[in-house]
């Protein structure tokens, strides 16, 4: 069936890719990693998947945006789950983006649990849309690029996207080093701030 459903897909060329993942009932390292398996054999160019990725990770978001600056939080907690976002991704989300700011739009992308959630409580507190919107394509080109480059270096084992790309948990431990730099650094302007307020004040 989901040989099947890809095919179905990815015969609508790269128009296929942008909705298979705008509304991602695949997984998109499924559907990228197969993207690259085209490219392989021909049947589409690397930089034009590489373009559709992106275009459709970026619509992907911007609905589940839209259901939080419009629905708001409860709305998700009910229906949240028919997009397979629970609970505890929401409020895993929340922490994220209370504790590192906007800029987690962007990180968050290339973590598993909370790549999708994040989107939420950027919703919720009315992120501007630009803002967010440029977060996500800067997270959805290497994420297209490194599933795809995967996929066409797999062939047809294309299916084993999940258990062989190593070249992706690579780029995951590099972007959580980035994200724990980035709290550690904005906790010492923090302190710094506050320190210079009260050698003002006295």
């Amino acid at each position: 069936m989901l040989q099947h459903l890809l095919d179905s897909i990815i015969t609508l060329g790269y128009f296929g890719i942008i909705l298979s993942l705008a509304i991602e009932v695949i997984p998109s390292e499924i559907v990228l990693a197969y993207a690259g398996f085209m490219v392989l054999n021909g049947h589409l160019g690397f930089w034009g998947a590489v373009v559709a990725g992106s275009i459709g990770g970026v619509m992907a978001q911007c609905i589940i945006y839209a259901l939080g600056y419009y629905g708001g939080r409860p709305f998700l907690l009910r229906y949240g789950k028919f997009i397979l976002i629970k609970q505890k991704h929401i409020e895993l989300a929340d922490r994220w983006f209370e504790r590192y700011g906007t800029p987690v739009v962007f990180f968050a992308r290339f973590i598993p649990v909370v790549r999708h959630a994040i989107s939420i409580p950027a919703g919720i507190t009315k992120m501007n849309i630009w803002k967010f919107s440029l977060y996500t394509l800067a997270a959805s080109i290497p994420w297209s690029i490194i599933f795809i480059s995967i996929g066409m270096k797999m062939g047809e084992n294309w299916k084993n996207v999940k258990t062989q790309s190593h070249t992706m948990w690579f780029v995951l431990f590099a972007i959580v080093g980035l994200v724990i730099a980035y709290g550690a650094l904005k906790m010492i302007q923090k302190k710094k701030a506050i320190t210079n307020v009260e050698n003002v004040s006295q």
